[in-house]
């Protein structure tokens, strides 16, 4: 994939958070990416160290972000995908307060730290629509928190599995609800706060209700309103109204 043909998937993401008019993407478009790919699970970002001096745009594959405690247990804190960048967070903060990983074959846009801090600062267009991504990535963090804490097993897992099929979609990754889920139970289970066990339970009780079709890890719902209303499912959070007019 060429350097222009990145920043052009850059500028298509960032004209789903906000208006750009030319002068704003002829600045993106002046921007000099390099292309990195990491092996799964190769770290983008850890934690406790300074951030790096450059911020990741995904152009495929699947990343994660996670946090450790004392005796190592993981939390994945969220999966990003195609068209997320992976650690505006970090653009304006001394040091990284979480990991990022890849967690399958990730193709990533390294972009320049001091030239994206100066495109943010020259156009207030840019800086909003950057600004709006962390909005609705705090949404979905909130929204998770949700999950993991108020909700049982099998609506956790619907949950997410509802989750991904929109956010693919979104990115044009995916389509009518079918999609690759390339996680292990392990990596599902740290995600939703269950053992390996407890996902595989769970995942086989969804699949004799009914509920979804597994074949090895790609997902399909027989009926996406029954999926929903078992994963107490609404897609406001993801604020898809942003990115298109279509109604979920």
């Amino acid at each position: 994939m060429s350097d222009n043909t990145i920043l052009e998937q850059m500028i298509r993401k960032l004209r789903t958070r906000g208006d750009l008019d030319e002068e704003d993407c002829s600045a993106i478009r002046a921007l000099n990416p390099v292309r990195r790919v990491y092996e799964a699970p190769a770290y983008i970002l850890r934690e406790g160290e300074p951030p790096r001096r450059t911020c990741s745009f995904v152009i495929s594959g699947l990343a994660f972000r996670q946090k450790l405690a004392a005796n190592g247990a993981r939390q994945i804190v969220s999966i990003h995908i195609a068209g997320d960048f992976l650690d505006l967070q970090h653009l304006f903060l001394h040091t990284a307060d979480h990991s990022a990983q890849a967690l399958t074959l990730l193709e990533c846009a390294e972009i320049d730290r001091d030239a994206l801090q100066q495109i943010v600062m020259e156009r207030p267009a840019i800086a909003r629509a950057m600004w709006v991504d962390a909005l609705v990535e705090g949404s979905i963090f909130r929204e998770w928190i949700l999950n993991i804490g108020r909700r049982d097993a099998r609506t956790r897992v619907a949950h997410l599995l509802c989750e991904f099929a929109l956010r693919m979609e979104a990115a044009g990754i995916a389509e009518h609800h079918r999609y690759d889920l390339p996680m292990t139970q392990e990596q599902i289970g740290d995600a939703v706060g269950l053992t390996p066990v407890h996902v595989n339970r769970t995942l086989r009780a969804l699949a004799a209700d009914g509920l979804i079709r597994r074949e090895k890890r790609h997902i399909s719902f027989a009926s996406w309103e029954a999926i929903r209303n078992v994963a107490d499912f609404s897609a406001l959070y993801l604020h898809l109204d942003q990115a298109s007019s279509r109604e979920d």
